[in-house]
């Protein structure tokens, strides 16, 4: 590990019991602070979080100003959960609607930025379990302590539960298998980083709008590149949020998240200098065990899938020129 990175480590490492919410309140000195949730059909666990947050961050202290639930098109109930918790939602293509649509996490991210207000933002994933407020604490924390920090990335143990086992360190297979090698060997700097690929995040408005947003499953990887450009290791930070208990995604989806990863990769790779040729591959193709025979006896059946990763400029760009549909 680089002395840099060492040295990082000792100083923007944070657990969010650290951060007191009393002081925190005092510290907001007047800015707003805003909190977005991308959620596509996550009925079941929305409206918990929404209202744990609400109750204490908002109604109780007054520490967050906005509770935003960008709904990516859901097929249940998400949206009519979400509202009913206390949350402002909006649609993911309801959202500078005079734009080409997108698909994927990150358009949802960037959309929520779009819609909502905060001088800080924060971000965390709509299908956590057991969520406390010190998930949103934790991140705002280091924030607002300190002005020379402008990136908080969480990070927590990941537990991977089956049939009657629980691995405590389990979850996060992408990340161990894709995204840390890849950091390791491209960005050194950024192998201080325990949950690269975590949903939960915190950032200030400005720096926000001034990165672009990879708009599939490649957007926490992109997003700690283009930070660590922009700002520098110093301005970043990661806080331990504890446990995060989720659902967890099959084998193919993984397959599919980490070739999008990839690709978000080998674009900055590209723009760097560091690959001077990236291969236009948008299709993924996978096997998967069969009802009946495969061709030619292959005993598995072929699936392609789509992966191509597009990118949605910094907002901040997009501002400047939009013009709203009357």
């Amino acid at each position: 590990m680089l002395h840099e990175v060492r040295s990082w480590l000792s100083r923007r490492t944070s657990r969010t019991e650290d951060w007191e919410l009393e002081r925190m309140v005092e510290q907001k000195a007047g800015r707003r602070v805003g909190l977005v949730l991308p959620a596509r059909d996550e009925a079941a666990t929305i409206g918990r979080i929404v209202a744990v947050i609400r109750e204490a961050l908002v109604d109780r202290t007054g520490l967050v100003d906005e509770v935003l639930v960008v709904d990516s098109r859901s097929q249940d109930a998400t949206a009519e959960v979400a509202a009913a918790a206390g949350a402002t939602v909006v649609g993911q293509d309801s959202v500078m609607s005079g734009l080409a649509p997108a698909h994927g996490k990150g358009e949802a991210l960037w959309k929520g930025l779009a819609a909502s207000t905060g001088d800080l933002v924060a971000a965390i994933d709509a299908d956590l379990r057991d969520v406390e407020p010190d998930f949103v604490t934790g991140l705002l924390g280091p924030l607002l302590d300190d002005p020379g920090v402008a990136f908080v990335k969480g990070f927590y143990h990941r537990p991977l539960i089956g049939d009657g086992t629980v691995d405590v360190d389990g979850g996060g297979r992408v990340s161990e298998l894709v995204a840390r090698p890849l950091l390791n060997l491209a960005w050194p700097q950024l192998a201080g980083f325990v949950q690269p690929l975590a949903g939960e995040f915190a950032a200030r408005r400005e720096l926000l709008e001034a990165i672009p947003f990879v708009t599939g499953y490649g957007v926490e990887l992109g997003m700690l590149v283009d930070v660590l450009d922009r700002v520098g290791l110093d301005a970043m930070a990661q806080v331990d949020l504890g446990v995060r208990v989720h659902r967890h995604h099959d084998l193919q989806t993984l397959g599919r998240m980490s070739a999008q990863i990839q690709l978000a990769a080998s674009a900055r790779l590209a723009r760097q200098g560091t690959l001077t040729h990236v291969p236009e591959m948008t299709t993924l193709v996978q096997f998967r065990r069969p009802s009946t025979p495969g061709p030619a006896g292959l005993d598995r059946e072929v699936v392609e899938t789509d992966v191509a990763v597009e990118e949605r400029p910094p907002l901040r760009e997009v501002l400047a020129h939009y013009r709203p549909v009357a």
